[in-house]
């Protein structure tokens, strides 16, 4: 399928195109994810293990766009129940059953192709083939930062308008708490990241 001259190409985690994909795709994520929120510091040696949960699950997705052979965006999800335990621990405390929950594992894509409706096709995707594997709930979820937080960019603007309105609600008791090293000068500290829910 082609986007705005983009091709999407949409796979499994257990697909060999996928598996032949995995280092470009943890090269885009820790690109994209070093800008501001996330500030993210990373290895693609932690990414590729991090993706390889995707490409050992027969149930997990992926949403590729390409601008010619290069990959500039990725949309990935799979059951909530195959994720690490510090994204599945906020729902059991709550007594909220994970194998109902389809976890969206992010989202990125180069700044140069934003703005082209392509997380449109990353979201209608992603809930597709959760529907199709008979899932009702979708999660997401994003760092939490001050509003006066010094890296802020001048003009940033904040995804929680975008997931209100593709329908997820904020979870305020729901948070997960990871460390990562941020930019930067590496040093690794523990973020709150706060999900959203939304069902199908």
């Amino acid at each position: 399928m082609k986007t705005d001259l983009l091709e999407i190409d949409v796979m499994t985690g257990r697909m060999p195109a996928f598996q032949a994909c995995l280092s470009e795709i943890a090269t885009l994520r820790i690109s994209v994810f070093r800008e501001y929120p996330y500030l993210y510091a990373g290895s693609l040696a932690y990414e590729e293990a991090y993706l390889a949960t995707y490409s050992q699950s027969p149930e997990s997705f992926a949403v590729l766009v390409r601008d010619g052979i290069r990959i500039v965006g990725v949309s990935t999800g799979l059951p909530l129940l195959q994720e690490a335990d510090a994204f599945q621990q906020p729902f059991r405390a709550e007594g909220i059953d994970v194998r109902e929950i389809f976890y969206c594992g992010e989202s990125v894509l180069l700044p140069d192709y934003r703005g082209r409706g392509t997380y449109r096709t990353f979201m209608a995707r992603r809930e597709a083939h959760a529907r199709a594997l008979g899932f009702g709930v979708m999660a997401l979820c994003g760092v939490i930062r001050a509003c006066d937080h010094l890296a802020r960019p001048s003009g940033y603007r904040s995804l929680d308008p975008v997931w209100l309105h593709f329908g997820y609600t904020p979870q305020p008791k729901l948070r997960a708490y990871l460390a990562w090293p941020e930019v930067p000068d590496h040093k690794s500290s523990v973020k709150a990241l706060q999900f959203w829910l939304k069902r199908l």
